[in-house]
């Protein structure tokens, strides 16, 4: 239902060098009929934050201004500030358009409901006359 795109990630994996943190830390579940998204996003205005779904790649941006004002003298400054971004291919299983998205105490949460043909169903088999019996 979801396949990453960072490079890091695959290269530690096939290089077993270190990735860097990711620019917006995540946790993706499959609850009942809903694909869940965790982004982490503290100290981020919800004003700043993008979210956009083109051919079945979603896109969240958001931006962390820095708290010091113009012309302040840091004396640390380890928290990252500036745009962030963050891409995902989602599965052809997912309705796209009908996305959920909220945001509170720096998490910005998306439900995405499994589409209905990715459902599993069950088919009945009718018998009798005039009827079509399936053999095997």
């Amino acid at each position: 239902m979801l396949m990453r795109t960072e490079f890091d990630r695959l290269a530690q994996q096939v290089l077993g060098t270190p990735s860097r943190p990711a620019g917006v830390p995540m946790d993706a579940y499959r609850a009942g009929d809903d694909f869940v998204i965790h982004f982490d996003l503290p100290g981020v205005d919800p004003d700043t934050v993008d979210l956009d779904i083109e051919r079945n790649v979603l896109t969240v941006r958001a931006e962390r201004r820095s708290p010091a004002p113009e012309g302040a003298e840091l004396l640390a400054a380890e928290r990252p500030s500036g745009r962030f971004s963050r891409q995902l291919f989602l599965g052809e299983t997912l309705d796209t358009a009908r996305i959920d998205a909220s945001y509170e105490a720096g998490v910005l949460t998306l439900r995405i409901p499994v589409a209905e043909q990715a459902k599993p169903r069950r088919i009945e088999i009718a018998t009798g006359e005039g009827k079509r019996q399936l053999s095997g």
